[in-house]
């Protein structure tokens, strides 16, 4: 536990929701013309007249008893300059001067009565603004439509700190193995909730599950058994799918067949992609899953074996053009996006799964190509076009990172991704056991390569006795310097912020 940044943090909230004042205003040159001082005034009564918080337990918000801030524009006085003296007045030499100075004082105090009635109007109105002004935060994190109770309790404590904020006060406290685990979507191998299952998501603290179609059989089985992750958990899973359509299906045994991605483009009409987007957000959310590792917005330019028709075009301008209504339905409702497989395997030929593909494009056609959706959709103003997560993939690209696959490359996930880019949300890593990973590096291994290289959540470990071997490696390399602290908390922060944003957890501080 980071007691200090925790209390640094916390003093850090208390100046920024306790006073209309910012700390420039703190520290500001006094007015030359002279103010009775004001009596000091706590932080917390302070606040109460501004707008009033839902309580809170005491530590979770520690407030410096007495503090007293500078004059309020309320508090600027009328009479500020002192009357004439009489005997000053009476002497001769001043007697010439005595009128127009009178005037011009005179004329001072009313223009400095008039500022303070003006500023004082203008002062009581902002606490209405506040309260009929829709919340509009600003950040790499898709924001949904919230409900009453949720825009009021954003209008209170909660409300005026970002979700990553909030998120850094939870990872502070963690444990390092809740914070460890935070950062691993397990799978399992049998079909239905098992003590295996229990003692990931339960004992070591894993942060999501992914599912597969022979886990879910039946509609109440499979909602039973994701309610009962849920209830075991340390804190709200993400529970993923990859709910595509076509060829790459999970839900087929409850819902039926989907159409694919290609299947969507090829009638032409984004309304189509709205419609399927909506579908599949509502099938999902009924049984608890909350994201979708879609859409796949692969460029496909050689048909080869991860395409088929799982991509939206052989074109930038068509991925684009379908797959950002088709992800803008889906989030709009509730379920996180994920958007695959960075930087791109539209010109791959071998199968991502048995080994690694080298993709011998330029970098200027990656990057107009293959990267294009990517950053099209990373840095739209559209916030419900930005993706929620991103998975990158084992695929080489010479031109880019001859030494790395694009997941455990620093080049691609960090310099362009994040730096060039400017994407901060939460980066989930293709399946480590993949085999163009697998004959190279073993999963704890490649899990310590993935987290150095910018990915922030690893999906591979099967079972809790591999899940186990890859939280031990972590901690090895977090012991041996070849992995750091701060880059864990940044991992966990991130996804810790994903799920208050959408609402799997609420966004408040943590108790105690």
């Amino acid at each position: 536990m980071n007691l200090d940044s925790d209390n640094e943090g916390r003093q850090k909230f208390s100046l920024k929701t306790s006073s209309p004042f910012t700390e420039d205003d703190l520290g500001a040159t006094p007015r030359r013309i002279p103010i009775p001082p004001r009596p000091s005034v706590p932080i917390s009564s302070a606040k109460s007249k501004e707008m009033p918080a839902r309580k809170v337990p005491e530590q979770r918000t520690v407030l410096p008893q007495q503090v007293t801030l500078p004059p309020t524009k309320q508090g600027i006085s009328t009479t500020v300059v002192p009357p004439l003296s009489s005997t000053r007045v009476s002497h001769p030499q001043h007697r010439r001067l005595a009128w127009p100075m009178a005037a011009v004082l005179m004329l001072l105090a009313i223009l400095t009565a008039l500022a303070a009635f003006f500023e004082s109007n203008l002062w009581e109105q902002s606490p209405t603004q506040v309260a009929t002004t829709p919340l509009i935060h600003h950040g790499p994190f898709v924001q949904l439509s919230l409900n009453a109770t949720q825009l009021n309790e954003l209008r209170h404590l909660s409300g005026y700190m970002k979700y990553k904020q909030l998120a850094a006060m939870y990872v502070a406290r963690m444990p390092l193995d809740v914070e460890l685990g935070q950062l691993i979507m397990v799978e399992y191998d049998t079909e239905t909730y098992s003590s295996d299952l229990d003692m990931m998501v339960n004992q070591l603290h894993a942060g999501g599950v992914i599912m597969y179609e022979f886990q879910m059989k039946t509609f109440q089985q499979t909602k039973n058994d994701i309610a009962q992750m849920q209830s075991r958990a340390t804190f709200p899973l993400i529970i993923s799918a990859d709910e595509e359509g076509g060829i790459v299906h999970r839900l087929s045994n409850i819902y039926g067949p989907r159409m694919s991605a290609t299947d969507i483009a090829n009638t032409g009409d984004v309304n189509v992609a709205i419609q399927q987007g909506h579908k599949v957000a509502h099938d999902l959310l009924a049984l608890g899953i909350n994201e979708n590792l879609a859409p796949d917005v692969d460029v496909n330019l050689i048909n080869g074996y991860d395409m088929i028709d799982r991509t939206f075009g052989n074109n930038p301008s068509d991925v684009v053009k379908f797959a950002g209504p088709y992800m803008q339905a889906m989030q709009s409702d509730g379920v996180i996006a994920c958007i695959k497989h960075y930087p791109g395997l539209g010109d791959a030929l071998t199968d991502a799964h048995t080994g690694l593909p080298i993709v011998q494009q330029s970098r200027q056609q990656i990057y107009d190509i293959d990267l294009a959706p990517f950053k099209t959709f990373i840095q739209t103003q559209n916030k419900l076009q930005n993706p929620g997560m991103i998975m990158p993939t084992n695929v080489l690209m010479p031109a880019i990172d001859p030494n790395y696959p694009a997941e455990l490359s620093h080049i691609f996930m960090t310099d362009i991704l994040r730096k060039e880019f400017g994407y901060d949300g939460v980066v989930l890593t293709d399946a480590l056991y993949m085999q163009g990973i697998a004959q190279k590096w073993s999963m704890p291994e490649a899990a310590v390569l993935a987290l150095n290289a910018g990915n922030d959540m690893l999906l591979g470990p099967t079972g809790a006795a591999q899940m186990i071997d890859m939280l031990n490696g972590l901690k090895a390399a977090l012991q041996n310097g070849t992995l750091s602290k701060a880059r864990i908390d940044e991992a966990a922060t991130r996804i810790m912020a994903l799920k208050m944003a959408y609402h799997l957890m609420p966004a408040l501080p943590p108790q105690g």
